[in-house]
């Protein structure tokens, strides 16, 4: 299986697509205004205890004060778990790490459990146990890289290491930089510790694009292509520090279509947004994202088979497995999932059925849990959730329709816009442009974008001007060439 990784890069946000074997399977969004806190490290204060539900409230400086249960404090310095009121008091000073994003209305998810990830480990500070990945199963390779990592541990270093599954394949001297590179940064962290006041930022995990280099590239990923210069730079200068072997498979792409136009992820984007999946035999998924779960129906449309009805529900089931896994990880659903597949007589239809599901989704890189499949052909699964659905980044509830559906907000509407003017200038000489489009989208490209507008008109050498068009809803706009 080939695989590239396409970084975008705007000043407003920078975009990860992963593609295998040319078909887009995640997308990646971090947005310069609201950046992702995941992994971020603070020093928090406690709110408010919360005794009947064996948690508390912690202000890390955010909008919404963030969760603590019981469960992610350490006790007394040697696991977690025990009484609230035992772990924390009101006002109390805590160093915490996020380890969920705020998702709609819930803040932020914290543990005191602290981890520094690296490119082959993954650093405990307040932890000496050594763990390893159980998808590396060799016992022999398992010890070895226990030793090496107990050989390597500074003299001083009182923490623990998790090995991360691209250690079965990591040289020794790559395991020892990771290990080196770890400590310096814990090191750091400490300082800040002492130093710093309530609601301090102590550690910041890397940007999306450093982050993608060190958490999403494997073996098979050829090429990992950016369009900013600027972030090329810094992507071979973190690549030669701590990931070596991945320097010669960046590449600074140059081309005048947009690197996302590659393998048509921008149409690909779109299509997830939809409800509707169309199977290439005729069937289809209808996808309900809700605050509780997600339901997956599966359809047979208009596909009949040549057989009989089994066979066509057991064909429409197998090609539904394999949609329904990507579509997971293009949309980044999480939480409960309720997969209602066509009902099929035949037992051992359904157990082959529920066996593709698990293949593809083994491919998951997100821990995803399965039951059996029910009598009705109803299949349960759960995957972590541990940021926004790709829909609720690009997304807002509809006002038209009173929050039954989504329309995408004012902010994804200007980006669109932005883009388009990029292609089209790529593509046609003209004096300047006319951007038509609603009221809410108009008055953030003249206030809160109107410097990536200036931007924007400063790069293509032409004016952009702008115009309301009130009848338009909210993601309707035309680009005019004048």
């Amino acid at each position: 299986m080939s695989e590239e990784i396409l970084i975008n890069v705007t000043p407003q946000e920078t975009r990860v697509a992963i593609v295998e074997n040319g078909m887009l399977q995640e997308v990646h969004i971090e947005r310069t205004r609201n950046r992702g806190i995941v992994g971020n490290i603070y020093k928090g204060r406690v709110a408010r205890v919360l005794p009947g539900m064996q948690a508390a409230f912690v202000d890390i400086g955010q909008e919404r004060a963030a969760f603590l249960h019981a469960s992610d404090i350490r006790a007394n310095g040697n696991g977690a778990g025990g009484d609230i009121h035992q772990l924390v008091k009101e006002g109390q000073e805590i160093v915490v790490q996020v380890v969920k994003d705020p998702l709609g209305t819930k803040g932020a998810r914290l543990s005191t459990e602290l981890t520094l990830p690296g490119r082959y480990l993954v650093y405990t500070p307040y932890s000496n146990h050594i763990g390893i990945s159980q998808k590396i199963g060799d016992e022999a390779t398992r010890e070895r890289l226990r030793q090496l990592v107990k050989e390597t541990m500074p003299a001083d270093d009182q923490g623990g290491y998790i090995l991360r599954t691209l250690a079965e394949t990591a040289a020794e001297d790559e395991i020892e930089t990771d290990i080196r590179y770890l400590h310096r940064v814990w090191r750091a962290g400490q300082e800040r510790i002492a130093d710093s006041p309530n609601g301090a930022l102590l550690h910041e995990d890397l940007p999306l694009a450093l982050r993608a280099m060190r958490d999403l590239v494997r073996a098979q990923v050829e090429k990992i292509r950016i369009d900013s210069r600027e972030t090329y730079l810094k992507a071979i200068d973190f690549a030669i520090k701590f990931i070596p072997e991945l320097a010669d498979r960046v590449e600074h792409y140059t081309g005048e279509r947009p690197i996302f136009d590659l393998y048509s992820v921008e149409d690909e984007i779109q299509k997830s947004l939809q409800r509707k999946v169309l199977l290439k035999s005729g069937g289809y998924l209808i996808l309900d994202q809700t605050e509780a779960m997600t339901t997956i129906d599966v359809n047979t449309g208009a596909y009949v088979g040549k057989k009989n009805l089994e066979e066509t529900l057991f064909k429409t089931n197998l090609e539904a497995a394999q949609a329904i896994a990507r579509q997971l990880r293009l949309r980044n659903l999480g939480g409960m999932i309720i997969i209602d597949f066509i009902d099929m007589a035949d037992a051992e239809h359904r157990r082959q059925v529920l066996r593709a599901l698990e293949r593809v989704l083994a491919r998951d890189r997100t821990k995803v849990y399965l039951t059996e499949m029910s009598s009705l052909g109803l299949v349960e699964l759960t995957r972590k959730r541990t940021r926004e659905s790709l829909e609720h980044v690009l997304c807002e509830p509809c006002p038209a329709c009173q929050g039954r559906g989504m329309v995408k907000t004012a902010q994804s509407v200007c980006y669109d816009i932005f883009r388009e003017i990029l292609r089209e200038a790529r593509q046609f000489g003209t004096d300047r442009y006319l951007v038509l489009a609603a009221p809410p989208v108009i008055d953030l490209l003249l206030d809160e974008e109107a410097t990536g507008l200036l931007q924007l008109q400063e790069f293509i050498g032409k004016t952009i001007e702008l115009k309301v068009e009130p009848l338009y809803q909210q993601e309707q706009y035309d680009v005019v060439l004048m």
